[in-house]
C-alpha cells in the first residue's frame, strides 16, 4: 500500500502441524476457484491455536518480475556483488 498502517508484513513462512491436512479437506474453493492459505490460517485462528513470530532483518517484495529484479539487486548489493547490465 502507498501508506501502510505499519512496517510489518506477512512474508509467507508458514509451519503447520499434521492437522493442516484435515483442515484442507474441509476447505471450499474461493471465488478464484482455488483453496486459499488464508482460510487455513483463519481456521487455526478460530481454534485459538495460531501463533506467530517476529523475524529480524529486512524483507523485499518479489510479487512481480520488476520487484523480483529489484530484490535480487538489493541482495547482490548487500552481499557486495557487482552486477553489470
Amino acid at each position: 500500500p502507498k501508506n501502510p498502517p505499519s512496517n510489518y508484513a506477512v512474508i509467507g513462512i508458514y509451519m503447520y502441524d499434521s492437522d493442516v491436512f484435515n483442515i484442507c479437506k474441509g476447505l471450499k474453493p474461493s471465488a478464484r476457484g482455488e483453496l486459499e492459505i488464508t482460510d487455513v490460517n483463519n481456521e487455526y485462528i478460530r481454534r485459538g491455536t495460531m501463533t506467530y513470530e517476529f523475524l529480524e532483518g529486512w524483507w523485499a517484495d518479489c510479487g512481480s518480475f520488476e520487484a523480483l529484479l529489484r530484490s535480487n539487486i538489493l541482495v547482490a548489493k548487500h552481499l557486495g556483488v557487482k552486477i553489470e547490465f
